[in-house]
């Protein structure tokens, strides 16, 4: 503890001129607020900031620096497992005194400076993917920044002061060590403890790792530990959870700052000689090093800023699961690196299906093959009885398998992989494995998936399970059960024996090409024979449901994948028509609806409490992903139109700069004005938007 006074003195290097590095290549993609928006409270907490550690940590708050949300804060880390994911550092509670002794507040939480006016914001923008604000203050003006190293559970929040005078800036630590799912109102840990350590102060409870926490600069440690009580949530209330809590706070970091320098408070659950290795300066420009990379593997990234900026986004979502021990040391083992997709920002962990409809857009399209590989790799060990899992649920090793399409998705990406790469290897080396998956397929494996005998069409289906991508389900009510023989999965299960059917005539196993061939003849004639909704000029969603419910012509998107795979199942003569219908009844400027409006289902919004929200996730909502099936379609029959194909994506760059600021939403509303909903940023929104971009952009 700190002694008696209250107030430790210690400085670690003094105060030291910034020099910020940039971006050297090329611009540096960069969303700034209006002035009006940074003038309106609303919109400051509106909008949502986030940066990742390419572990799945993340730091993440709003503009305003006012937490909404249970997944919020600048320490959310990623621990081995059972711990997953926890919320290390909530909020920092910041204030600016100039030399009169007068406070603005620069966050706007509780308990910051009561009383104190608000600085005024000149400036919020994305530089690179690192959020940076800039604020006046009496005669000065304070710029902060706010990043993760790569692969370290460190924040760094780096500040510098320029202009006529010094400036105090107050930091108040606030925690709740929880985990990120965990309610905002769980008791807080009875016994916080702190120490001073040689770089500033050691936070630590019980059951979990220490929180360090560092300052570059000369400072004062004010003693004062107290709870911050009854702060409010309003997105929790807004989606029915508890939203009131409790933090906790050791103190307050007074600095003093000159004009022209810069200090710098650094969290982290790292070994302290790991967060001291570089300065916060040297760690931003190693950070920034990187995304350059990243920006120079793709030219196109030179001419347009949203392919930039979606660049610096998709690497958010690929990660190193560090939590799931075992399963990395199998894979060093063999030469090999344990890689995954992190399917949205905040709540998501990574799922079979998003992972695979991602891949092509977020490593394929971006020059990151090596790490694809690594992707697919990772999933081939996972296969059990013919399925890639559906999920990892954080903090656990064990996969989740209730799914009927991720599988089949998973054979677009390895096709997808092997197109790009022009090396045909890992499906060599994964050959046995696909067999077995599609002969598992055509025996019957879990939760009802198999081949119907009678016309070769695959079906899917268990009680109390959501298989298909359509996958909502609250309190054992599955939303969209969609048992029976979906459109989707059959489109995606002729596109799989049709591409296994080549893959082995390549390798010479002409009796199981012949084989697979002939399985995917037969789909083709049975789909077109049954699919074919005549009275509406479109496909059935789902045919042969159970318990006598027949076919349901429900208008839905997911007709779309029968046309736009690599091998469609539909016939040609019948494409136009099923776009005309979709295009008249399900586009939308930021993707399709999951139901035609007029459907006695359908809704206009996704709000409310958990059982609205999912009554309404795929009832109507619009999802930004479907742009991506959306395009490949309108292009096999409109192939010399890449530029009115390019303007399907002006609403989700329109978007960029709004809700999870420089990302794409995983929702929609259904209706004017497409308010964007769910997660903040979803993998494969950001994937399917950069992948058609790229393709219509013609760079």
């Amino acid at each position: 503890m700190a002694d008696s006074s209250g107030v430790s003195d210690v400085a670690r290097g003094g105060h030291r001129r910034v020099s910020y590095p940039r971006l050297s290549a090329q611009e540096s993609p960069v969303y700034r607020l209006t002035a009006a928006e940074r003038r309106d409270l609303h919109a400051l907490v509106e909008h949502e900031w986030l940066v990742t550690n390419g572990m799945g940590g993340y730091s993440s708050s709003t503009v305003a620096g006012i937490i909404t949300r249970r997944y919020h804060g600048l320490l959310v880390a990623a621990l081995p497992n059972p711990l997953g994911r926890m919320v290390m550092l909530n909020a920092l509670l910041e204030s600016a005194e100039d030399s009169s002794g007068k406070r603005a507040l620069l966050s706007l939480e509780p308990g910051a400076a009561s009383g104190a006016p608000a600085a005024t914001l000149t400036e919020f923008r994305l530089d690179a993917g690192v959020p940076l604000w800039r604020y006046a203050v009496a005669r000065a003006s304070i710029e902060k920044r706010v990043f993760m190293p790569h692969r370290q559970n460190t924040v760094v929040v780096l500040y510098r002061v320029a202009g006529d005078e010094a400036v105090t800036l107050h930091l108040t630590p606030a925690v709740h060590f929880r985990g990120y799912e965990a309610s905002v109102s769980e008791a807080l840990h009875e016994h916080y403890a702190f120490g001073v350590e040689s770089y500033g102060l050691k936070l630590s409870a019980a059951h979990v790792p220490p929180l360090h926490l560092a300052i570059e600069g000369t400072y004062q440690f004010i003693e004062s530990p107290r709870r911050i009580e009854q702060i409010g949530y309003p997105v929790e209330e807004a989606r029915g959870y508890a939203f009131h809590g409790s933090l906790w706070s050791p103190g307050t970091f007074a600095l003093r700052v000159e004009p022209g320098h810069g200090v710098a408070l650094i969290g982290s659950t790292e070994d302290p000689a790991v967060m001291q290795t570089m300065t916060a300066p040297e760690a931003l420009g190693a950070e920034l090093e990187r995304k350059q990379r990243l920006l120079e593997a793709v030219p196109a990234a030179r001419k347009e800023p949203a392919v930039a900026q979606l660049l610096i986004a998709a690497d958010q979502f690929l990660i190193r699961p560090v939590g799931r021990v075992r399963d990395t040391v199998r894979a060093t083992a063999v030469g090999d690196e344990i890689r995954t997709v992190i399917a949205g920002y905040h709540w998501f962990t990574d799922w079979g299906r998003d992972t695979m409809i991602s891949l092509e857009g977020l490593t394929l399209a971006t020059g990151r093959q090596r790490e694809a590989g690594f992707i697919l790799r990772t999933f081939a060990q996972y296969v059990r009885d013919g399925l890639i899992p559906n999920l990892f649920p954080d903090g656990s090793d064990q996969g989740l398998y209730h799914t009927a399409d991720a599988t089949l998705w998973f054979f677009h990406a390895l096709e997808r992989f092997a197109v790009s790469t022009g090396s045909w290897s890992l499906i060599e080396q994964l050959l046995p494995v696909l067999r077995d998956i599609v002969e598992a397929h055509m025996a019957g494996t879990r939760f009802g998936i198999g081949v119907d005998t009678a016309d070769g069409l695959l079906h899917q289906g268990a009680e109390g399970y959501q298989l298909t991508w359509m996958d909502a389900k609250v309190d054992g009510w599955v939303v969209t059960p969609r048992r029976g023989k979906a459109v989707e999965i059959n489109a995606l299960w002729y596109n799989t024996l049709s591409l296994l059917s080549r893959w082995e005539h390549d390798l010479g196993e002409e009796t199981r090409a012949r084989k697979y061939a002939d399985a995917a003849r037969r789909v083709r004639e049975s789909f077109n024979q049954r699919f074919w909704y005549k009275e509406g000029g479109y496909l059935y969603d789902v045919i042969d449901g159970p318990d006598g419910k027949g076919n349901d012509p429900a208008c839905r998107p997911n007709q779309v994948l029968a046309i736009s795979l690599p091998h469609p199942v539909l016939d040609e003569e019948r494409w136009e028509p099923v776009l005309r219908v979709v295009q008249e009844r399900l586009l939308t400027p930021v993707g399709l609806r999951s139901l035609a409006p007029g459907h006695p289902d359908f809704k206009a919004r996704y709000f409310g409490d958990l059982r609205t929200r999912d009554a309404a996730y795929h009832q109507g909502t619009v999802w930004a992903w479907l742009i991506g099936p959306w395009i490949d379609a309108w292009l096999k029959v409109h192939p010399d139109d890449k530029e009115g194909a390019r303007r399907f994506l002006d609403g989700l760059i329109a978007h960029l700069p709004e809700f999870g600021v420089g990302s794409i939403a995983e929702i929609f509303d259904a209706e004017p004005p497409y308010t964007p909903r769910g997660c903040i940023a979803q993998a494969w929104s950001v994937a399917e938007t950069l992948r058609c971009l790229l393709k219509t952009s013609g760079f």
